[in-house]
């Protein structure tokens, strides 16, 4: 039988969550069959510990930079000046590690209180995007409208990018989608028993449109719920996938190996 090989695109292997035992998790996902796993930062500390670790481990675990929109405070400037001195110059000769701008995004869930400095600290990170030519990693939570305002003034000059953890419904995916240089990143929310995601991906989203991801170690896929996720788990969402699209585990495997390609450069 034919080993799967696929991408965890979003996992915080970071997190003090790992700390105990980040060598045994890169282990169980290896043996999953998870190829390489993307690491998003949430702000400067998380960034520089995430580049710091990735040099680690450079054929295996792939860097983001950026600050998260919960993490937008009074010193966001300040976190942005930092953070953006990180990023590779145009002229830079040698490729930089860093693989995406993020996560970076709109969450008006909890609050509005920094509602306008989250406004302009995910455009003027969306211009990073623009000319770094690194793609998005793109958080949006209550607040897909401002988003997508703000991604179309740029959409023409936009190298492509994630609209991480989708969970919306085909109305909310067709306007995603019209971004042509976009994919939808799919985690554990996928399995979930309520979740309409299986039937609204299916008649929505093409398959190739679609990346793997588990936002570990937050919500971990079923039969898993409720426990620590990890990239491991990935194919819990791999194969829900494959079921709802009524598709082998291979395809989805060659089809999402082909969309991170696509985004990222990156081959599995």
């Amino acid at each position: 039988m034919k080993v799967l090989s696929y991408i965890d695109t979003h996992c915080h292997l970071d997190g003090e969550e790992f700390d105990s035992d980040r060598e045994a998790v890169m282990a169980r996902a290896r043996e999953a069959g998870v190829g390489k796993v993307f690491l998003p930062a949430i702000d400067l500390k998380t960034s520089e510990r995430i580049l710091a670790l990735c040099q680690q481990y450079t054929d295996y675990l792939f860097p983001m930079v950026g600050l998260h929109p919960e993490e937008v405070r009074s010193d966001w400037r300040d976190q942005l000046a930092a953070i953006k001195s990180i990023l590779p110059s145009p002229s830079t000769l040698h490729p930089s590690p860093i693989i995406a701008i993020g996560e970076v995004g709109l969450d008006f869930y909890w609050s509005r209180e920094f509602e306008q400095e989250q406004l302009e600290a995910f455009e003027e990170q969306v211009r990073w995007s623009v000319e770094t030519r690194l793609p998005l990693m793109i958080h949006c939570r209550k607040a897909q409208n401002e988003m997508v305002a703000i991604i179309k003034k740029y959409a023409h000059d936009l190298p492509g990018g994630v609209f991480h953890c989708f969970t919306g419904n085909q109305q909310e995916a067709a306007q995603l989608l019209q971004f042509e240089q976009f994919v939808l990143g799919v985690g554990g929310v996928l399995t979930f028993k309520k979740s309409h995601l299986p039937e609204d991906l299916a008649a929505a989203v093409p398959l190739d449109r679609i990346v793997l991801e588990t936002d570990a170690p937050y919500m971990a896929p079923v039969p898993m719920r409720g426990k620590r996720n990890e990239p491991a788990f990935v194919r819990y969402v791999l194969q829900r996938l494959a079921e709802a699209y009524a598709v082998s585990e291979e395809e989805i495997c060659r089809q999402t190996n082909e969309n991170v390609e696509k985004v990222f450069g990156i081959r599995n």
